[in-house]
């Protein structure tokens, strides 16, 4: 049997029970080779409860630095029986499978191809500790222990690393140690060395390992939000805590007193609501939520599109329908985001590939709402929201100021400067509003989601209804040139076909491109970074014969739209979808382009020879 050898390039999965403590143990272990200089990337799969269920971690190293995930597994380290069968067909050929050998297994439990490393955890911890909770938690320990000895880990900087895990807790250290220690020296004196290594690097610099929640959070911030009301659903909940924590350290007086309000409401649509009244009041207000908050926010929604006030709304994207699968990731609210609500609307739709992304933008999300009065969706979704990322630091000009849009002053009404609320005084479809208590006697309106005409005043004549609906779709083409544009990434050489995709299929795209390039295929490429889509996106789709168009959803939610807002023919576009909840990986997309363009130019021959 040939066992798989790579250096800083291959993947670790570790299979455990919700609940048992093992979350701390595997980060541990992908944060230890972060300060090796090796780029990770690492991700987090959990169920939807609290206990007793299967969870993953999944950590590939990529000295390259590919962040997407990769696909196949080449050392599982199998804690949970419940899926061990599941667990040892994923491993690759040649591969390994570090197991807690306590207990024998029956041959039949294992493959011929691959292996097999055993080492008596229970055994060694149970000799070690008598508290069943403590037993339970450093088995954790010891496994990295077991990996750090087999993989030539620093153990310095595993040492590092628990010092600052537990700082302020420093009971905890020396156990965690002990634990640590005795799978070291217990694969030191009994296990072989095996083909997968870590070697010192110089290739993370002075990037940061962050989830993107926290980013959005962070942005807020930043971009002058004092107002946050939510209620807590899965993926989105650490955003209103990430806010919180930073509020804390950044809106807080010396004196103690904050300088910001978060509410958690007593459902969806009572936190939407507070935020239209917060941005209706001229205070910078956002919810934070998943596709089944956006369903119930739905009315609110229209009502901030009608009465054009300004909101910011980050949906972090998880499995649907219905419940769906709410610790699981999808980009499947593109179409419930981007026409939310009864009637004709449009809403604009950021699209972070990285936390770096969800910082810039969630900052940028606030100035677009104030000028453009209307609420704007951040979509990120779990595998962006709620795993930590190797990314770019965050960067911040310090003389940027906020764009507060077109807010008339009690000065400029008291000169005579004429206001009507839905006025479009400079041919860009944006209209001057001011906040309530500016004057005592001129610039009042009375907010309201009925129809109305150029004064705010109620109306039922079809032509201010006309008038007023015409000038929001002529502000939606203001937005275009507004907004983040498409990142652009041409093929070495000229290509009859191009992709388009977005969002957390970023990472493994960019690695199945170079995949595609090294095999002979050259695809132009492009990444929407917000909606409307300006024109270059349909030029982009016509200077291609065919477009293939990456997402992860079902119905090919990003495609539709592309169709409906560009007129473009749905068969210059060919989908390849991923949604079993899963991120989507470089091989996905890899094979799928490929067979797909076997078979699409096998179809095409006789019309390209005409």
């Amino acid at each position: 049997m040939k066992q798989i050898a790579a250096t800083n390039d291959f993947v670790v999965k570790f299979a455990n029970v919700n609940g048992s403590g093992s979350a701390s143990a595997n980060g541990l272990f992908a944060k230890v080779i972060l300060r090796m200089g090796v780029p990770v990337a690492a991700r987090n799969i959990f169920p939807s409860n609290i206990q007793g269920l299967p969870t993953w971690y999944e950590v590939r190293l990529s000295e390259a630095g590919w962040l997407g995930r990769r696909g196949g597994v080449d050392l599982m380290v199998a804690m949970n029986p419940q899926t061990w069968d599941a667990d040892v067909k994923s491993i690759e050929p040649g591969g390994y499978l570090l197991y807690d050998s306590s207990k024998p297994l029956p041959a039949g439990k294992f493959r011929d191809d691959i292996t097999i490393i055993g080492a008596p955890l229970t055994e060694l911890i149970a000799g070690a500790f008598t508290n069943p909770r403590e037993r339970q938690l450093f088995k954790n320990i010891c496994y990295i222990g077991v990996l750090a000895q087999l993989l030539d880990l620093d153990f310095e900087a595993v040492k590092q690393r628990l010092n600052e895990e537990f700082k302020g807790k420093d009971k905890l250290i020396q156990p965690n140690l002990r634990a640590f220690e005795l799978g070291r020296a217990y694969a030191e004196e009994n296990l072989p060395t095996i083909g997968l290594k870590v070697r010192k690097a110089d290739k993370v610099g002075d990037r940061i390992f962050v989830e993107g929640n926290e980013a959005c959070g962070l942005g807020a911030v930043y971009g002058g939000a004092t107002f946050c009301a939510w209620y807590p659903i899965t993926p989105s909940t650490s955003l209103a805590e990430g806010f919180q924590k930073h509020c804390t350290a950044l809106r807080t007086d010396a004196d103690g007193k904050a300088r910001y309000a978060i509410v958690q409401a007593e459902d969806e649509i009572a936190s939407i609501g507070m935020v239209m009244g917060a941005g209706w009041a001229g205070a910078r207000a956002f919810t934070c939520t998943s596709g089944p908050g956006i369903s119930l926010m739905n009315e609110f929604i229209g009502f901030s599109y009608y009465a054009e006030i300004p909101g910011v709304i980050f949906d972090v994207q998880r499995g649907g329908p219905s419940t769906g699968m709410p610790t699981r990731t999808q980009q499947s609210d593109l179409l419930l985001a981007a026409y939310a609500s009864h009637g004709d609307t449009k809403h604009p739709m950021l699209f972070p590939a990285n936390p770096t992304e969800c910082f810039e933008m969630a900052a940028d999300a606030f100035d677009m709402a104030d000028f453009f009065q209307t609420t704007v969706f951040v979509m990120l979704d779990l595998d962006i929201g709620m795993q930590e990322w190797l990314t770019e630091p965050f960067k911040w000009d310090e003389k940027r100021t906020l764009n507060r849009g077109k807010v008339l002053t009690a000065e400029e009404l008291e000169a005579g400067k004429e206001f009507g609320r839905y006025l479009d005084v400079d041919g860009d479809a944006v209209p001057y509003r001011t906040y309530p208590g500016t004057h005592p006697t001129k610039g009042s309106y009375f907010t309201r989601g009925s129809s109305h005409d150029r004064y705010a005043r109620y109306s039922e004549k079809g032509e201010d209804y006309v008038d007023g609906m015409n000038r929001l779709l002529r502000k939606w083409e203001t937005m275009k040139g507004k907004l983040p544009q498409p990142a652009r990434r041409d093929a070495k050489r000229r290509t009859p076909d191009g992709v388009i995709y977005f969002g957390s299929t970023a990472p493994a795209m960019d690695e199945a491109l170079a995949a595609l390039e090294a095999e002979g295929v050259h695809l132009d490429a492009m990444r929407l970074r917000a909606f409307p889509f300006p024109d270059e996106v349909f030029d982009f789709i016509r200077a291609h014969e065919q477009v293939f168009v990456i997402e992860q959803n079902r119905d090919a939610q990003l495609k539709s739209l592309l169709v409906n807002e560009g007129g473009v023919h749905p068969a210059r576009l060919v989908s390849v979808l991923h949604y079993d909840g899963t991120p989507i990986t470089a091989r996905f997309i890899t094979k799928e382009i490929a067979e797909k363009l076997r078979a699409g130019q096998a179809a095409a021959l006789p019309e390209r020879a005409k």
